[in-house]
């Protein structure tokens, strides 16, 4: 007979097997991310009609809320909130990145707050403003728009590099990273869910400013709810301001898919 080790067979191989295993990571999304906030949503949008449907509309409303004019607000509206968006990533990230290295750490404090500055100041001042100085349009209210969403994104990745363990840091360092090779491969992507939570932030205030762009004759879902008020036409009004809701709703909702879709794999559901 040989005298070598005997090796465990069946179920025990199987069981070793499986303990060598690293465990699984946890999926990204559960089915009810995908199934509440648009079975809701679209419950309102359904209930929403219906209502409408039972409603003696004179012409003004019928003209006001004709399916054309409506797509074309709510259209106008994401370009706006988009297009801020965007415009405020390529802002705040980059300006958040550069002060916390080093030598411009110590600019960081007046840098936060002038952004808070553009958010403290009431939003329909903060356009009147640039009004007198801008004259009227879409430009007045993409400025507007980004200057009161700043603030949550540079907050937020200042607050996620900083927070970043210097051991990690210095580790990357010791084992010959480069330093752009340890802000993109250590700490900007430990950093990444609190950036995340600051676009969120961002986009859900980028909708409710665009509504203000009516004053400014930039368009969107803000000339709806004037029309009403203006009019006099509580419909009008009303399926203005739902439409702002359902609107903002959904970009939270994708936003927070997107937070937990790019999350690294080892820090999702704060892991």
């Amino acid at each position: 007979m040989s005298g070598g080790p005997v090796r465990p067979v069946g179920s025990a191989v199987d069981a070793e097997t499986r303990a060598a295993r690293p465990p699984a990571l946890p999926s990204r999304f559960g089915w009810t991310d995908f199934v509440v906030m648009p079975v809701f949503l679209g419950l309102v949008l359904l209930v929403l009609w219906q209502w409408i449907s039972h409603q003696d509309l004179d012409p003004i409303e019928r003209v006001t809320l004709a399916w054309p004019n409506v797509r074309r607000r709510i259209v106008e509206h994401i370009q706006l909130t988009a297009l801020s968006t965007v415009l405020v990533l390529i802002i705040a990230i980059p300006l958040g990145i550069l002060l916390t290295r080093r030598q411009a750490r110590r600019f960081a404090p007046f840098a936060l707050a002038l952004a808070n500055v553009g958010q403290a100041t009431p939003a329909i001042g903060l356009l009147v403003l640039l009004t007198l100085w801008l004259g009227v349009g879409v430009k007045v209210a993409i400025i507007g728009a980004v200057a009161y969403a700043v603030l949550p994104v540079l907050s937020n990745t200042i607050a996620g590099l900083e927070d970043v363990d210097r051991q990690l840091v210095e580790a990357a360092r010791g084992i010959g990273m480069s330093m752009p090779g340890v802000l993109f491969k250590v700490e900007f992507p430990l950093a990444v869910p609190l950036v995340l939570a600051g676009v969120r932030n961002a986009l859900v205030l980028n909708v409710g400013t665009a509504t203000l762009a009516t004053f400014v004759n930039a368009g969107g879902l803000g000339d709806i709810i004037q029309d009403g008020i203006l009019l006099q036409r509580t419909v009008v009004l009303i399926v203005g301001s739902v439409l702002t809701v359902v609107l903002a709703l959904t970009v939270d909702w994708l936003a927070s898919l997107a937070e937990q879709g790019l999350r690294p794999r080892g820090l999702r559901n704060g892991g």
